[in-house]
């Protein structure tokens, strides 16, 4: 548990000086402890897990300022997750249907969630079958959160062609998944 506390502390830190591939790993190892937390808490509402998660992750990305940085990073995080936890069943009105109780704050980072490693693995296999001028503008833009610009350079394709090359991918990515199912 404390070297999940010290990895993600040191991404956050790393992220609020101006290390944005840092703070891009903060948030995703964080999703998926903030993952596990809910579901583990939410086993009857597993449908609200993702949407909580968002949340927690909107509302932690917009309160970083708040982060004391020479504090330890699961209190802060935990009081985050614990209130948007709040705030959901306050919204569903069913305080009784819980799982397990709010207050143990290790429990956001004593285990990762399997799903967001299969989750990933499933996406990587979809881009893989599709051609580079779908598959890079997806994963600059899409999934390393890289402006369309900024891909363009890197790739030596056109702005436009980034852009088309993004929604011709996703259509056929959609598709692959609707044929699959």
């Amino acid at each position: 548990m404390r070297a999940n506390e010290d990895r993600l502390r040191g991404f956050l830190l790393l992220g609020l000086s101006g290390d944005a591939r840092a703070y891009r790993d903060f948030l995703e190892a964080l999703s998926a402890h903030l993952r596990a937390f809910f579901r583990r808490r939410l086993a009857h509402l597993p449908d609200e897990v993702e949407d909580l998660v968002q949340e927690c992750l909107l509302a932690i990305h917009n309160q970083r300022h708040t982060y004391e940085t020479d504090q330890p990073l699961t209190p802060w995080v935990h009081a985050i997750a614990k209130y948007k936890l709040i705030d959901l069943i306050r919204r569903r009105a069913s305080v009784d249907r819980l799982t397990e109780p709010l207050d143990d704050e290790h429990d956001v980072f004593s285990s990762a969630d399997a799903e967001a490693s299969e989750a990933r693995r499933d996406i990587a296999k979809l881009l893989d079958q599709l051609p580079d001028r779908q598959r890079l503008p997806i994963v600059c833009v899409k999934l390393r959160g890289l402006s369309v610009v900024e891909t363009a350079r890197m790739t030596g394709m056109s702005a436009s062609a980034v852009k088309v090359g993004v929604h011709r991918g996703l259509k056929a990515l959609a598709a692959k998944i609707r044929k699959d199912e």
